[in-house]
């Protein structure tokens, strides 16, 4: 776990060259202000870093700072791969116009040619971002936030226009191009649901609003290609009215797997909601309810919440 936030620092003040404050390293990291002295000492025994004006920076080397130069087929490659990217209406952001220009930079000494055109594409990409300000901003808006999640390690809360500005909470795994049905390529998120192991993907034009939470996650070791599977049907023998009080509205993923009728919300003034529904009456349920935490409490139906008791009971009392 250590090593993994000493790479996520060496991340963060690779993407920040103008230097990063220790309270906003520790706010994305995830870990308390005292311990991001280790980090940086250790960080500090593999590349140059220092502090200036309350800011932690990254010295480069020299080799570091002079101009990267590319073959001359390796500088097409990637223009003809910077008019694909500009092509794409999704992806015309100022990041992209920014990269073009300061590889173009770098190649006006050995490949003018290419140089030239990609200085152009960038003006392609500024000329799309004035002409759809609004959206592009948005877009960007976004996208910029789950990068920053994804680098970070955090969870993010998202809303998406589809259904009725549903508001859900993923951890991602991969932001990138994904062909759809209809052999477009938008750029997508891919990641796990929260309280879940369901791995989703999201376009993110359709993603209205998204932001940062300071719950941390790790992308498993193991991770194996997803593969989406159809929910089977089948009728439930039994089903149960439920009454929970949630505090988080993503802990309803929880019961995504199981057979269950449509949630009625209603929202407290404490942010938390009361939740109703009916649920199939199984040892499924129970430990779903168990694999919420605190972030979901049963009110009705009382048998089942004594049912709940006494077997987390039994639990307790079998390590005691």
């Amino acid at each position: 776990m250590k090593g993994e936030r000493i790479a996520q620092l060496e991340l963060l003040l690779r993407s920040h060259p103008e230097g990063i404050r220790r309270a906003e390293i520790a706010r994305r990291l995830g870990v308390h202000r005292s311990t991001i002295s280790r980090y940086v000492e250790d960080l500090g025994k593999h590349i140059d870093i220092y502090e200036e004006n309350n800011l932690i920076k990254l010295r480069e080397s020299d080799s570091e700072s002079s101009p990267m130069e590319l073959s001359v087929y390796e500088s097409l490659a990637f223009n003809m791969g910077a008019e694909a990217l500009a092509s794409t209406e999704e992806f015309a952001n100022p990041h992209l116009a920014s990269a073009l220009r300061k590889l173009a930079m770098n190649m006006r000494t050995y490949a003018p040619k290419i140089s030239e055109s990609a200085l152009r594409i960038a003006e392609q990409v500024d000329k799309a971002i004035q002409e759809n300000r609004s959206a592009v901003d948005k877009h960007n808006q976004v996208l910029e936030v789950l990068i920053d999640c994804w680098i970070s390690g955090r969870l993010a809360r998202i809303c998406t226009d589809i259904p009725d500005n549903e508001e859900i909470e993923i951890a991602p795994y991969f932001i990138g191009f994904k062909e759809d049905t209809e052999g477009r390529r938008p750029i997508t998120v891919t990641g796990r649901l929260r309280h879940t192991k369901d791995i989703i993907t999201l376009d993110i034009s359709s993603i209205t609003s998204a932001s940062m939470l300071d719950e941390t996650y790790t992308i498993p070791d193991n991770l194996k290609p997803f593969s989406h599977k159809e929910a089977e049907s089948y009728d439930a023998i039994d089903m149960i009215p439920l009454t929970l009080r949630i505090k988080e509205k993503s802990a309803l993923n929880s019961f995504s797997t199981l057979v269950h009728g449509k949630p009625m919300l209603s929202r407290l003034e404490d942010g938390s909601y009361i939740c109703r529904f009916e649920a199939e009456n199984s040892i499924e349920l129970m430990l779903r309810i168990i694999q919420c935490g605190r972030s979901v409490k049963v009110i009705e139906p009382e048998s089942y919440r004594d049912k709940l008791v006494d077997m987390l009971s039994g639990i307790l009392e079998m390590y005691r």
